[in-house]
């Protein structure tokens, strides 16, 4: 009976041991945390803006990139002002097809990005009869907001803007046309695109701002020009807004 009031006694007391550790742990545990100090709110907000500013570096650099239109080139699907993103990952896993709108480095001078619609691919022969694009012998396809702004029709002894070819285009290259035909500079006239020339594909207009002849210029000193830019923008955002156009899909 001894020995059994004794095991007892020993479970008793390796209990109330066990309970006295826990606490004892949980008084150390607050106690760190009342030692630590809540970060300053100034802290909070450096934090959240360095890494928004990571963020958006990473997808500057390695995913999509912002353009500003400067030509009326892709009327009536992008308009001189509009604001787009392009997609810089579509053609590493995939390549451009016919009506894809892409941004490239211009051939001739690749310093400069020119954006333009695809129409032939490498290996396809391309054709133009009095403005009508043909693609392989048969009629291309038409895209709804492509257009041609001049009813003269161009011999191609003038120019070889209403009558092109027939070419076939070069593996590893593509045939791009603006979608305002008669007015755009594009493979007619310098040839054609290399893949590698290729910088992305444009998604959408996320905003889009009609040109205005009296905007303010950057003048020295700049800051000068910033209050100017800023009353500008402020006073002219709901007149100058194309609304209708922003978050269009390309």
């Amino acid at each position: 009976m001894n020995k059994i009031s004794d095991k007892f006694s020993s479970m008793d007391n390796d209990f109330l041991l066990s309970e006295f550790q826990q606490a004892e742990v949980k008084e150390k545990v607050n106690q760190l945390l009342r030692r630590k100090k809540p970060k300053p709110l100034w802290r909070e907000y450096l934090e959240v803006v360095l890494i928004s500013l990571a963020a958006a570096i990473f997808l500057r650099l390695l995913v999509v990139s912002a353009y500003r239109v400067d030509s009326g080139s892709m009327e009536d699907a992008l308009f001189e002002g509009d604001y787009i993103f392009v997609n810089k990952l579509a053609y590493k896993f995939g390549e451009p097809e016919i009506g894809d709108i892409i941004i490239f480095k211009y051939p001739l001078d690749p310093t400069k990005d020119y954006i333009k619609r695809v129409i032939a691919l490498p290996g396809q022969s391309v054709e133009i009869v009095d403005k009508i694009v043909y693609i392989d012998n048969e009629l291309a396809h038409i895209f709804p907001l492509a257009k041609n702004s001049d009813p003269k029709i161009l011999a191609a002894q003038l120019s070889s803007r209403d009558n092109f070819g027939p070419i076939q285009v070069p593996e590893g290259q593509y045939f791009v046309l603006g979608d305002n035909r008669d007015i755009s500079q594009d493979s007619r006239y310098w040839g054609f695109v290399p893949a590698t020339h290729i910088k992305g594909k444009a998604v959408f207009i996320y905003w889009s701002w009609e040109p205005d002849p009296d905007a303010p210029e950057w003048h020295f000193p700049y800051i000068h020009s910033a209050f100017h830019f800023a009353y500008y923008f402020l006073t002219g955002i709901f007149t100058h807004t194309r609304w209708e156009r922003l978050f269009t899909a390309l």
